[in-house]
């Protein structure tokens, strides 16, 4: 996983379960390179018009198109990059074609995500080296929460409470460390306040009033010293899920896109990616490590609660986590009220 990953990365072709090999659109390189067939997410395919061309069963699966002429990066670029699509605005026509690998096809997309590159290959490109070689299986493992360990743990001072603690966490294959910030005495009896807060280099570091997520931050280390100062503690996972999961770079070219007039979900579909691909079973296992079993959860997102409740956390309580909006994020807040069932006023 983590060697398909980097190959994505570097531009480098995969062979997911000896069945496809595929050459990442975007970071594909190879002036001469051309592919009969190109493989595009479900929600790209939607953005193209080509919704119609997607098998009714599984509306969610990729798709296969081939076009009249061979495929090369240039044009490969135009069909997966939405920063294109004025550039190049007439594509096609395509024909799907049926995909004999569905697994394989579905992990390519996965893969793609989690590389941080847009999701669209070149299938069966002409000139690419050896081909780096994953199974389709491996993502099942690569996901599995239980391969997720305590790594290190140190007291830190932070602004908001000078008795934290902080724990870090790693998994065998993922380059992803996640956090949790304890504050106060850890109570096996008493269920803690908790906040899962997905990483935000924008929000959280610089700043940014695109989004809440500073602010969100902030206030949730104060309520958990609150807490800590009436008796009770607090816990804070930091998952490190930048941009829902799509990753900073995607996040990025989402933010341009809304710049155009989209909003946060259609930005992402227009990229091809999902609107929600957060991981909440490790966050559940890192309770499960931090031997954290019932929580208060400040979030305004239902679903979140549901995700953990799935996992076995029990939700004592949602303590609603609202801040009141600025001049930059006001569509942001309404897009998550609208359309994707956060509680907010």
């Amino acid at each position: 996983m983590a060697l398909a990953i980097d190959a994505l990365r570097h531009g480098w072709a995969i062979s997911v379960d000896g069945a496809l090999t595929l050459l990442p659109a975007e970071t594909g390189f190879g002036p001469r390179t051309t592919a009969p067939r190109m493989l595009i997410s479900a929600a790209r395919a939607a953005t193209l018009k080509l919704a119609n061309q997607r098998e009714a069963a599984q509306p969610d699966a990729p798709v296969l198109i081939r076009g009249a002429e061979a495929f090369d990066l240039e044009a490969a670029r135009a069909i997966a990059d939405p920063a294109l699509d004025l550039q190049f605005p007439f594509k096609g026509p395509f024909l799907a074609e049926p995909i004999a690998h569905p697994d394989a096809a579905r992990a390519a997309m996965e893969l793609a995500r989690l590389a941080g590159v847009l999701p669209a290959f070149l299938v069966d490109p002409d000139t690419v080296g050896e081909a780096q070689q994953v199974a389709s299986t491996d993502l099942a493992e690569w996901r599995d929460p239980a391969r997720l360990k305590i790594a290190s743990r140190a007291r830190l001072p932070v602004a908001a409470a000078e008795d934290a603690e902080i724990v870090a966490f790693r998994s065998a294959d993922d380059l992803r460390e996640h956090v949790a910030l304890v504050i106060g005495e850890q109570n096996g009896e008493r269920a803690p306040l908790a906040r899962l807060h997905s990483e935000c280099l924008t929000g959280d570091i610089l700043g940014s009033l695109k989004c809440d997520c500073g602010p969100q931050l902030d206030a949730a280390l104060h309520a958990m010293a609150d807490e800590a100062a009436k008796g009770g503690w607090g816990v804070l996972l930091y998952l490190r899920q930048e941009g829902r999961g799509i990753g900073l770079i995607n996040k990025l070219r989402a933010y341009r896109l809304q710049d155009q007039g989209y909003d946060t979900v259609d930005a992402n579909n227009r990229l091809g990616l999902p609107t929600e691909a957060r991981d909440f079973p490790v966050a559940a296992r890192m309770l499960g490590l931090l031997g954290v079993r019932s929580i208060r959860l400040m979030t305004n997102n239902p679903a979140k609660v549901e995700a953990l409740e799935a996992e076995g956390v029990i939700v004592a309580e949602r303590v609603p986590h609202q801040l009141p909006p600025n001049p930059h994020n006001a569509r942001y807040l309404e897009t998550k009220r609208d359309r994707t069932g956060h509680l907010l006023k």
